[in-house]
């Protein structure tokens, strides 16, 4: 499972933006697009529906080595054995939460202004959501805090933060510009047609600005993973990319990704990243 401070690609759940098409669907191609986290936010179902739909993204979180959040519910992020808890302004204290949940659950908030977010990290969240910076339909009605908030919170603010609000590949480089290294987005990513492409792009936009923070080029950050038993530093995106700077591609092989079989079809949708356990198997046809 993923450590939080490796986590860049926040998605949270939007049923509204993708009718017709079911939930762990769209949510399984932002994962492998790259989605890091993956957050249950459902204002509608209550009770056994919630529970459910929890569980089963918790299920497909775990099969992919991503964390799973949900929104608001404690009680039912601690049945779902979920990672963690976001909390609104408006609900349960964090010190209440952490007493409550103590080391079991991540717990972040949502923050509209610098005084929330430094006393989020003085009350001990381990998270915060930085946000919205821009009109969202996720939050009608509230006025965008604007990149000068994501400004402030990337100068004063130490625990991670996520920008959140109107993220898009479109936003997403005005945004880093202003200083996150991490962004959350909703819409964007289950309103697509092809939520993996969306999250790809927008990992490219945090790994482009990374490399300049460091002082390379960017898109030129090295992602180590071990193939078949030996450590590789690789710059490839996908399983194909892979396999392709292996030399496997045009070579009758299986895939494997951290246990999984992945059928050659899905390699080019399949994101690489680091510590991933890759196995390729030569296959041998019998006649």
């Amino acid at each position: 499972m993923k450590r939080l401070d490796d986590c860049k690609l926040y998605v949270i759940t939007g049923e509204a933006y993708h009718p017709g098409r079911e939930l762990l669907e769209v949510m399984e191609a932002a994962i492998r697009g790259g989605a890091d986290i993956v957050q249950l936010r459902d204002k509608t179902s209550t009770g056994a529906a919630l529970l459910a739909k929890a569980k089963a993204l918790r299920a497909l979180t775990r099969r992919w080595g991503a964390l799973f959040i949900v929104n608001d519910d404690l009680e039912v992020a601690l049945e779902a054995e979920a990672d963690g808890v976001h909390l609104g302004q408006d609900d349960l204290a964090i010190g209440e939460a952490r007493r409550l949940a103590g080391s079991r659950l991540l717990i972040g908030i949502s923050t509209h202004n610098l005084a929330q977010a430094l006393e989020a990290e003085r009350a001990g969240a381990d998270y915060i959501g930085v946000g919205p910076v821009y009109p969202t339909p996720t939050k009608p009605g509230r006025a965008p805090v604007t990149t000068s908030y994501v400004a402030e919170a990337a100068a004063r603010i130490r625990i991670p933060f996520f920008a959140i609000g109107g993220i898009s590949p479109e936003t997403a480089d005005d945004v880093l510009a202003a200083g996150a290294r991490r962004l959350c987005a909703v819409s964007a990513v289950t309103g697509s047609a092809d939520p993996a492409d969306v999250c790809r792009a927008l990992k490219r936009r945090i790994a482009e600005w990374e490399a300049r923070d460091a002082g390379g080029e960017p898109g030129a950050e090295d992602v180590r993973v071990t193939v078949n038993g030996r450590d590789v530093a690789t710059r490839s995106g996908t399983l194909r990319e892979l396999a392709e700077s292996l030399g496997l591609a045009s070579l009758r092989v299986m895939a494997e990704r951290n246990g999984e079989a992945v059928p050659r079809a899905d390699w080019a949708q399949v994101a690489i990243r680091g510590g991933d356990r890759i196995e390729f198997v030569h296959f041998v046809g019998g006649g």
